[in-house]
């Protein structure tokens, strides 16, 4: 049923997937060198004394704590920086590819409560918490990669990320993002990493696991901040070098400005990185909001988040450094339609975008509460943004210029062959999302979107059996948090 050669055809250009790019290679590049003219000119506040020797070798001008960088010094880095990170699952197999515009969602990490997705409560997370967020993200299809949804309140306060480390890869085997408050915690996160991977040397060439250090932003980076890039550079750790910006008060108001500082402060992550070991695998970006100003409150549920994050990825992308970037996360503060609308326009923004790691799904009133329910609703809109991002194909079979021919007008296409072979990968088919007739949905209960999520949510945390670790592993594990616990 083909009437077409198969050979390539000349100068036929494809559009194959819909991405959005909202800055053009022009702009990225204006933006790009005002950034270098920033990091030359006014230049970056880094209070670590070893990494202002590091800059100072690589010949930076250093004045006291204020380090200004030459601008053929930051090119260098961004060329030497790889194009391309690959983060594996648990078990090496090869899950996050992060180059051109894939991209990959997960959930957030760092807040103060969560919603239990049993009783409904809000309460300060704990331990089983951080263990039913791994469940849940290992049994959701479109969830790419694991955060904690909420420190544990009931474990030290200095190990806490390094016991919701130990929660999330003893309970799923996707890639998790873990942020470290300290070299120490970056170390004892290291030591479980290599016991899970074999060794250290297993760990770096197949890692599952990715360092968060988040600066403060404004062209100020702290001893702390920069002695854990110092540590992940020279273990040969993936690391993620994020800042957090508010529009018009830590960063300018207009987002061209705001942007321009937020690639500033990732080229002094990145350079550093650099220096210490060429090509060190790192990502950069962030988060950026905006204050709202009769209360004070930094909006999760903003627009000005998704134009700005857009923003960064755009100009990261035209560097060729893998992105990150922030959406799924809602100001409301229940399951309801403001949760939904605001959730659904970010995850499909920041996918069009082209983001690499989209992290923050599953965070509600403005990033304080974690929400697995959120997650499970959100992971229905990744695989909806994931059918539209996937576009029309468009080849000689899909075409169907035979079958049509075969069929004839006023015919019926259901019985054909090619309806059969096509039916299930050209459409996309919902979990929670209700198509029912009318009659159906109340014969079942008439359940509301958010009644069904929960009963999504509920059923996998009741009934997912995530692969476990050999019982040697997990006796290697907890012999370091009991160590790290000690110090």
């Amino acid at each position: 049923m083909k009437t077409r050669s198969h050979y390539t055809r000349a100068n036929y250009a494809v559009n194959q997937t819909t991405v959005w790019e909202m800055l053009s290679e022009d702009q990225c590049e204006e933006l790009f060198m005002t950034a270098l003219e920033v990091l030359e000119r006014t230049g970056a506040e880094i209070k670590n004394e070893e990494a202002r020797g590091i800059f100072e070798k690589a010949g930076c001008w250093v004045d006291g704590s204020r380090v200004k960088i030459p601008s053929a010094l930051a090119e260098w880095a961004v060329r030497t920086a790889p194009s391309r990170v690959t983060i594996c699952d648990r078990n090496g197999k090869r899950a996050l590819k992060l180059e051109t515009t894939n991209a990959y969602y997960g959930p957030g990490q760092g807040n103060t409560y969560v919603l239990d997705p049993l009783t409904a409560e809000r309460r300060k997370p704990v331990k089983a918490d951080v263990a039913k967020t791994g469940i849940v993200c290992d049994g959701l299809k479109n969830v790419d990669f694991v955060m904690n949804n909420g420190l544990p309140s009931d474990v030290k306060e200095n190990t806490a990320e390094v016991h919701a480390f130990e929660a999330l890869v003893t309970n799923t085997t996707k890639p998790i993002i873990q942020a470290i408050q300290s070299v120490e915690q970056a170390q004892a996160i290291l030591d479980i990493a290599a016991a899970v991977a074999g060794n250290a040397k297993e760990f770096q060439k197949n890692p599952f696991a990715v360092f968060l250090i988040e600066t403060e932003g404004a062209l100020v980076h702290s001893e702390a901040t920069l002695a854990k890039v110092l540590f992940a550079a020279r273990n040969g750790v993936p690391y993620i070098y994020a800042t957090k910006l508010v529009a018009g008060e830590t960063a300018p108001v207009t987002p061209a400005g705001a942007i321009v500082v937020a690639l500033a402060d990732a080229l002094v992550g990145i350079l550093l990185g650099q220096l210490v070991r060429q090509g060190a695998p790192v990502i950069a970006g962030g988060f950026f909001t905006i204050k709202h100003q009769e209360t004070g409150i930094l909006p999760f549920g903003a627009p000005e988040i998704s134009l700005m994050g857009t923003g960064m990825a755009n100009a990261l992308r035209y560097l060729r450094i893998p992105s990150f970037g922030f959406a799924g996360a809602t100001d409301a503060k229940a399951s309801d339609a403001q949760m939904g609308m605001e959730a659904a326009f970010s995850i499909l923004h920041a996918g069009l975008s082209g983001t690499s790691l989209i992290h923050g799904c599953g965070q509600l009133e403005y990033g304080l509460t974690g929400s697995l329910e959120l997650l499970v609703m959100g992971d229905e809109v990744m695989g909806m943004t994931r059918r539209m991002m996937k576009g029309v194909e468009v080849n000689e079979e899909r075409l169907a210029r035979g079958v049509i021919d075969f069929v004839q007008p006023g015919g019926h296409y259901l019985g054909e062959e090619h309806t059969l072979k096509y039916f299930r990968s050209e459409f996309w088919w919902p979990t929670v999302l209700n198509r029912t007739r009318i009659a159906d949905w109340e014969a079942n209960g008439a359940k509301s979107l958010g009644q069904r999520v929960k009963e999504k949510t509920q059923n996998i945390i009741n009934t997912h059996q995530s692969a476990q670790l050999p019982a040697e592993v997990l006796g290697k594990i907890q012999t370091i948090l009991d160590k790290a616990d000690r110090r």
